[in-house]
């Protein structure tokens, strides 16, 4: 069943509680005939580890939220739940929200990866907005997955705003990733799904030979993919990354 904003597709989006990029930056890259509804993630906990993981025990829940939506698709809108748990339980945990939901599954972790892979990208550098420790896990996550860590660019964050990793600016993003202008790297992965990253990615998709890709950035792919049915291509991986898709979109939204 299709709906009146969403004839291509609706994409149902689990976004961390007080997140405040995420449903601008999928509102930027959704193409027209595609739209996208979100639910929030919510936890009492005022450690990030610990929320991690407090939103994948009450996944189920939070999915509830959507009640009978046509959905076309679920995308988990946080990478750090994948750090927590890892690959294989990631993987197991994709195939049983699926077939309980009826609808693909999509989370950050794995959209990164499959994007990695279509570029045929072996050694990454990473820009981190993380806390020391859930950067770590993340350099794990990335590892178990094949990759090689080219370098990491730490970008710091205040402790006296309403969370940390959501006040850093594009400019920030964009800083980290020019770090590794003189570094051997296939991909420039800018982390997290908090930090905005579409403005930097807008202006430099490459820096040197690398590309650079967000979480966010293969999110919104990978969940445009599969509501359109469009089978994931490197030529077309490369256009989206390059911004033709959405820079308009971001111009008209951040008054650029």
């Amino acid at each position: 069943m299709r709906v009146e904003y969403a004839p291509r597709g609706l994409i149902g989006v689990l976004t961390p509680q007080a997140n405040t990029t995420v449903e601008p930056e999928f509102s930027i890259m959704l193409p027209p005939g595609v739209a996208a509804i979100n639910a929030r993630m919510f936890s009492p906990h005022a450690e990030l580890e610990a929320r991690l993981v407090d939103y994948l025990d009450h996944l189920d829940e939070t999915i509830a939220r959507f009640a009978n939506a046509p959905l076309d698709a679920l995308a988990l809108a946080t990478t750090g739940t994948s750090y927590m748990i890892g690959a294989a339980r990631e993987a197991e945990l994709v195939a049983t929200v699926t077939r309980r939901r009826g609808a693909p599954f999509v989370t950050t972790g794995q959209a990164v990866v499959q994007a990695l892979r279509m570029l045929g990208a072996r050694t990454i550098g990473l820009v981190s907005p993380y806390p020391p420790s859930l950067t770590e896990k993340s350099k794990a996550y990335w590892a178990e997955q094949g990759f090689a860590i080219g370098g990491l660019v730490q970008i710091g964050t205040r402790g006296d705003t309403f969370h940390p990793i959501y006040t850093i600016s594009a400019a920030d993003a964009e800083a980290g990733a020019m770090e590794f202008r003189d570094k051997k790297v296939d991909a420039i992965v800018l982390l997290g799904t908090g930090m905005p990253t579409l403005a930097a990615i807008a202006r430099h998709p490459r820096v040197g030979d690398a590309v650079v890709l967000s979480c966010m950035l293969c999110l919104g792919w990978a969940a445009i993919g599969v509501v359109t049915q469009q089978p994931p291509q490197r030529a077309t991986l490369l256009r989206f990354a390059g911004g033709e898709d959405w820079k308009a979109r971001l111009a008209a939204q951040i008054g650029a």
